[in-house]
Protein backbone atom coordinates (compact mmCIF):
# COMPACT_ATOMS: atom_id res chain seq x y z
CA UNK A 1 0.00 0.00 0.00
CA UNK A 2 2.73 2.32 0.90
CA UNK A 3 4.40 1.83 -2.22
CA UNK A 4 1.38 2.35 -4.51
CA UNK A 5 0.76 5.67 -2.94
CA UNK A 6 4.65 6.97 -3.44
CA UNK A 7 4.06 6.10 -6.53
CA UNK A 8 1.21 7.86 -7.23
CA UNK A 9 2.73 10.63 -5.10
CA UNK A 10 5.23 10.70 -7.59
CA UNK A 11 3.34 10.28 -10.75
CA UNK A 12 1.22 13.17 -9.18
CA UNK A 13 4.31 15.12 -9.14
CA UNK A 14 5.64 14.86 -12.21
CA UNK A 15 2.78 15.95 -14.01
CA UNK A 16 2.62 18.94 -12.09
CA UNK A 17 6.16 19.62 -13.30
CA UNK A 18 5.29 18.96 -16.83
CA UNK A 19 2.15 21.07 -16.23
CA UNK A 20 4.23 23.98 -14.98
CA UNK A 21 6.94 23.90 -17.38
CA UNK A 22 4.27 23.77 -20.74
CA UNK A 23 2.79 26.78 -18.93
CA UNK A 24 6.07 28.45 -18.78
CA UNK A 25 6.70 27.47 -22.82
CA UNK A 26 3.20 28.98 -23.34
CA UNK A 27 3.85 32.29 -21.33
CA UNK A 28 7.29 32.74 -23.61
CA UNK A 29 5.86 32.53 -26.37
CA UNK A 30 2.75 35.01 -25.59
CA UNK A 31 5.72 37.22 -24.99
CA UNK A 32 8.18 36.85 -27.78
CA UNK A 33 4.63 37.91 -29.70
CA UNK A 34 4.02 41.11 -27.65
CA UNK A 35 7.40 41.93 -28.48
CA UNK A 36 7.12 41.45 -32.00
CA UNK A 37 3.78 43.39 -32.33
CA UNK A 38 5.34 46.00 -30.33
CA UNK A 39 8.57 45.95 -32.90
CA UNK A 40 5.73 45.98 -35.77
CA UNK A 41 3.74 48.88 -34.32
CA UNK A 42 6.90 51.09 -33.31
CA UNK A 43 8.11 50.52 -36.94
CA UNK A 44 4.59 51.49 -38.40
CA UNK A 45 4.79 55.35 -36.48
CA UNK A 46 8.63 55.65 -37.57
CA UNK A 47 7.15 54.92 -40.91
CA UNK A 48 4.23 57.76 -39.97
CA UNK A 49 6.16 60.00 -38.49
CA UNK A 50 8.79 60.13 -41.30
CA UNK A 51 5.93 61.03 -43.33
CA UNK A 52 5.08 63.67 -41.40
CA UNK A 53 8.29 65.59 -41.32
CA UNK A 54 8.61 65.11 -44.95
CA UNK A 55 5.15 67.00 -45.94
CA UNK A 56 6.34 70.39 -44.72
CA UNK A 57 9.55 70.20 -46.48
CA UNK A 58 7.61 69.12 -49.85
CA UNK A 59 5.54 71.76 -49.23
CA UNK A 60 8.74 74.41 -48.93
CA UNK A 61 9.52 72.87 -52.10
CA UNK A 62 6.84 73.31 -54.04
CA UNK A 63 6.16 77.24 -53.03
CA UNK A 64 10.38 77.48 -53.66
CA UNK A 65 9.67 76.20 -56.98
CA UNK A 66 6.31 78.12 -57.62
CA UNK A 67 7.70 80.90 -56.61
CA UNK A 68 10.54 81.00 -59.17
Amino acid sequence: MKIAFSIFIILSLAACGIDTGSTAATAAALKKQEIEQGQKTMQQFQQSLDQANQQPRQLTEQAADSAR
